[in-house]
């Protein structure tokens, strides 16, 4: 069962989140984080997806703290509009990620998958959250920066090699400081582009894709038992 249902944050603001699957007989709780672009039909088909393979799925309209129901084309106007929005409710995106986590764990044990933006969020919810089960960043372009921050949970992330957005000598020094740090954080790195897994974008790498899903899904059966 999919539905659009509202979430209220710890400080009274609600929100919108699209869920699908059955909490009371799921393995374990999914947040799918989303893109500069909104809760569209890219992010809304992820729910079902993470249901089918038997987890109980929660995408927060995380844009909902500016405007409500935004949904932006994957084009430079969609593109600069997403920034803007991104940047009117950043500083409080974490509570609205926690907010679609306390739903989430209804369902049990509760991983973040994050994409673009929410690729980002993801690993901040990780460093900056306890009590998750894992993370999944793909392409998130704080990674590198926010390299030095420790995770509380084990974190899968997915990066492009040809991802201009966010350079490969980042990534490396993000492998690296992971790798003396923490061996839970395991990243992996594909002859793709940025956004690679969004069949809505040209920059969709079908093969990528499919190997990155099948090892977000691997992950996520390991953490979540």
């Amino acid at each position: 069962m999919s539905e659009m249902i509202q979430l209220t944050a710890e400080d009274g603001v609600q929100l919108s989140a699209f869920v699908a699957g059955n909490p009371e007989t799921a393995r374990g709780g999914v947040v799918v984080l989303q893109e500069i672009f909104g809760l569209n039909a890219h992010i809304r088909d992820l729910p079902g997806r993470f249901a089918a393979a038997g987890y109980y799925a929660v995408a927060p309209a995380m844009f909902d703290r500016a405007e409500a129901g935004v949904e932006l084309d994957y084009n430079a106007d969609g593109k600069d509009r997403g920034i803007a929005l991104k940047n009117a409710v950043d500083a409080d995106a974490i509570i609205d990620v926690s907010a679609a986590i306390k739903l989430a764990a209804k369902a049990g044990p509760v991983s973040v998958v994050g994409f673009c933006w929410g690729g980002s969020l993801a690993w901040r919810a990780a460093t900056y959250l306890s009590g998750l089960a894992g993370a999944v960043s793909y392409y998130g372009g704080e990674l590198p920066s926010k390299a030095g921050l420790a995770a509380h949970c084990p974190v899968l992330a997915h990066f492009g090699e040809r991802d201009m957005g966010i350079p490969m000598d980042g990534v490396t020094a993000f492998i690296r400081a992971q790798a003396d740090a923490d061996p839970s954080v395991v990243t992996h790195i594909y002859d793709a582009d940025h956004g690679f897994n969004c069949d809505a974008r040209s920059q969709y790498d079908k093969n990528a894709a499919a190997l990155a899903w099948d090892r977000t899904l691997s992950f996520l059966d390991a953490v979540s038992h």
